[in-house]
């Protein structure tokens, strides 16, 4: 199998996401607020198959010792992938920094950031290697 094949196919989830997105975005637009675009995008993955999990809490650790302070993240998908949902007109740094910081502190290996907001569906994809922590751009859309 050549490198791009092998690529395509690890990577499929990304694009089945993506094309559920988009769905999301042809019937919605931009305009609403995050959380619809979030209850559409979980009922159609769900209907996919996949599981999924809204508003996922994420407690806040200083060594051993629990915070009193949680992060929610938007969605998570089969236990590995976090899907990080802005409504907003473009994405910034900011954002990016959100996904992966929850990316780090789960330790999940997927990540994407998915943008309902502007007149085309914006989308990032990320890969943390769990041995070194280090997070990639798979792709972006």
């Amino acid at each position: 199998m050549d490198l791009i094949a092998e690529h395509n196919k690890k990577y499929a989830f990304f694009h089945e996401i993506t094309g559920v997105a988009m769905q999301v975005h042809r019937k919605y637009k931009p305009g609403l607020l995050e959380s619809a675009y979030e209850a559409a995008l979980r009922f159609l993955l769900e209907q996919k198959g996949y599981g999924v999990e809204r508003q996922v809490c994420l407690p806040i650790y200083w060594e051993d010792v629990k915070l009193d302070q949680t992060y929610r993240m938007d969605l998570v998908v089969d236990d590995n992938i976090i899907l990080e949902l802005k409504a907003v007109s473009h994405i910034d740094t900011s954002h990016r920094r959100q996904l992966w910081n929850y990316m780090n502190l789960t330790h999940m290996p997927y990540g994407m950031l998915i943008n309902f907001g502007a007149e085309s569906l914006y989308a990032e994809w990320y890969h943390r290697d769990d041995r070194t922590g280090v997070i990639d751009k798979v792709k972006l859309i």
